[in-house]
């Protein structure tokens, strides 16, 4: 167990953090500026939990397959809320979201670029998955805001005699490029803006900075390759469109 004195400053920090959000966000009148506090402390209360358990599984391959199926349907099921919740849409999600991560991880530890090693297995599965979900929905919502906003010209198009999928092309390519921008910047800026966490975390586990820079950039690989095949996948699974969609 961790020492409660060590545990002091982090506690003293986080309130401090948490008040923070909230007065900036309260003070400017931002909507639901609770939201992101509370997403802090939920984050904090969930990483307590998995920190104890993960202690006893991180060894166990079978163990790990199964966080991995609990972190994966998770995050298949909090993208899918993102976009109008329905079965049928999460099937979709789970499904584009899976091609994106298995493709992914197969190359990972297929080439032996990471050992394939339980440990290293949750690390970056976990990684990989949290980044597809969030692609996923950024997606699967910019495509939905631009189809509505620019209906007249989908509208057109199908009115000329062109398909959904063909009346929705420029939607869907810019969905997907929107979509990729912030892990395009975080890849492009990493060691000039930010120090990612897999980068700092291996070198607090004991690797030099060499083999944490090799460890992070098939991570920043991975999230930039499950991304893409997710975020593609999902568009072409939502271009179906005949009516007009009503807002998120």
């Amino acid at each position: 167990m961790p020492d409660l004195a060590a545990l002091v400053p982090t506690l003293v920090a986080l309130a401090i953090l948490v008040a923070l959000t909230v007065g900036v966000l309260g003070t400017s009148r931002t909507p639901s500026y609770f939201s992101p506090a509370l997403a802090i402390l939920r984050g904090a209360a969930q990483l307590a939990a998995i920190s104890l358990v993960l202690g006893g599984i991180i060894t166990s391959p079978l163990w790990v397959g199964a966080a991995l199926l609990v972190m994966f349907t998770v995050a298949a099921v909090t993208a899918a809320r993102r976009l109008a919740w329905s079965w049928p849409r999460f099937a979709v999600v789970a499904a584009t979201m899976a091609a994106g991560i298995l493709v992914t991880l197969a190359v990972v530890f297929g080439t032996g670029a990471v050992e394939f090693a339980p440990r290293y297995v949750l690390a970056v599965g976990g990684i990989v998955t949290g980044n597809a979900m969030t692609i996923a929905t950024l997606a699967g919502r910019r495509f939905h805001e631009a189809v509505l906003e620019q209906w007249d010209q989908v509208e057109g198009w199908l009115a000329l005699g062109a398909t959904p999928r063909q009346a929705t092309l420029a939607q869907a390519r810019q969905a997907v490029h929107s979509a990729l921008i912030p892990s395009t910047d975080q890849t492009k800026t990493t060691g000039l803006v930010t120090l990612p966490g897999a980068f700092v975390g291996a070198i607090f586990g004991g690797a030099s900075p060499l083999e944490a820079g090799r460890f992070q950039v098939v991570v920043l690989a991975s999230i930039m390759a499950a991304g893409s095949i997710t975020a593609v996948a999902l568009i072409r699974s939502l271009r179906n469109v005949k009516v007009r969609p009503r807002p998120l």
